[in-house]
């Protein structure tokens, strides 16, 4: 992005574009995936309801242990006679009907509260991720008919008040596969979501962000996974569903003029929407660590290597002289010539063939054979 400082306008008619515009800063600002997860997560939690059991479930009864001495478990037990129940275990979440173990409250924390810069900053860093053909792709939008990313289109686009004309619109863009996309996905939900207003789930499509509401939110809208959002109130459950950044956005020109007064422009300049606000930026110009290290300017000025005393590497390896010659001969000298020799004598031993028997060393074996058995 910092090779491409401009960006195209993009006509809603899908004639050549001729006009461009500058990018705004923030487009460059860092690409946090830790920061902008945190922050979705905790917003995500924003929105739920309290649940929680019924705090007299499973302790309706006026059961007592037996004790001991009956030959069975000291959990309380339903008084009475006559039914099933009497006599049953009660209370313990191990028994049929008791409660359950740490019945949920309704106390329990549900909201969290985010650092404004950190929302800000999670902003920032999806809005430069929308900006990055690579990692749209990555999150499944199909853009490959799209001439330009980010997309931006005339200021006309505003004016559309017909969900029809808001077709025609995408289509003409090369925008409308992902539309087509994101509708073919939805289906029903797996799970018990089904039975408590969550039925259908549906991928995203893209997200029109625009500068002044002049029918275009009542077009787009009724796209099925289209989102539209106004520019001054940007939402990062929006901007990276599901904590994950790449979103596809088309801003009209008007929205995107208006993003350095909201985050802040070029050159760390201050935003005048938010005080004190401006784009975030990297502590390094240059991230590649090990380009830096190993670099002529950087190795002449560092100091070798020192070798640790107390590293294994430098420490003496005890070897076994009975194993390893060369320990033997530290010992002793003579040990070298001593296997040379052993060596040498029963290799001389092989080559040494017995000299055959005669037939008469035969026969006298064998009269000697006789006269020992008899």
């Amino acid at each position: 992005m910092a090779a491409r400082p401009v960006v195209t306008v993009q006509n809603a008619s899908g004639e050549g574009a001729t006009k461009q515009v500058e990018l705004p800063a923030v487009f460059l600002a860092p690409i946090r995936p830790d920061i902008v997860e945190f922050v979705h997560t905790s917003m995500n939690k924003n929105k739920r309801q309290a649940y929680a059991v019924n705090k007299d479930a499973g302790m309706q009864t006026a059961a007592e242990s037996w004790g001991t001495g009956r030959a069975v478990a000291r959990i309380p037990r339903v008084p009475g006679g006559g039914t099933h129940r009497a006599g049953q275990a009660a209370f313990g979440n191990m028994c049929r009907g008791g409660r359950m173990f740490n019945p949920t409250k309704t106390w329990r924390k549900w909201h969290r509260k985010i650092n404004t810069n950190q929302k800000r900053y999670a902003v920032c860093s999806a809005l430069a991720a929308s900006a990055l053909p690579s990692l749209v792709m990555a999150r499944g939008h199909k853009i490959d008919q799209v001439p330009e990313c980010p997309l931006v289109v005339e200021d006309s686009v505003e004016g559309v008040d017909k969900t029809l004309k808001a077709v025609k619109v995408l289509t003409e863009l090369g925008a409308f596969e992902d539309v087509e996309k994101s509708k073919a996905s939805r289906q029903v939900r797996s799970g018990k979501g089904k039975m408590r207003n969550r039925r259908y789930v549906q991928r995203r499509g893209p997200l029109v962000v625009y500068g002044e509401d002049n029918g275009i939110k009542k077009a787009f809208r009724n796209l099925s996974g289209v989102e539209v959002a106004d520019v001054s109130a940007l939402n990062l459950l929006q901007l990276a569903p599901g904590g994950h950044l790449g979103r596809f956005v088309i801003f009209t020109e008007n929205a995107l003029s208006k993003l350095d007064g909201l985050y802040g422009g070029k050159n760390g300049s201050l935003a005048t929407e938010k005080k004190g606000f401006r784009v975030p930026r990297s502590m390094m110009t240059n991230s590649d660590l090990p380009r830096i290290i190993n670099s002529d300017e950087v190795q002449a000025k560092v100091r070798p290597a020192k070798t640790s005393v107390t590293a294994v590497s430098t420490k003496r390896i005890k070897k076994n002289p009975l194993k390893n010659l060369g320990t033997m001969i530290k010992l002793n000298p003579y040990a070298k010539l001593a296997k040379y020799n052993g060596k040498r004598a029963s290799a001389k031993k092989k080559t040494v063939k017995k000299a055959p028997r005669t037939a008469a060393q035969k026969a006298q074996s064998k009269e000697f054979f006789a006269k020992m058995s008899a």
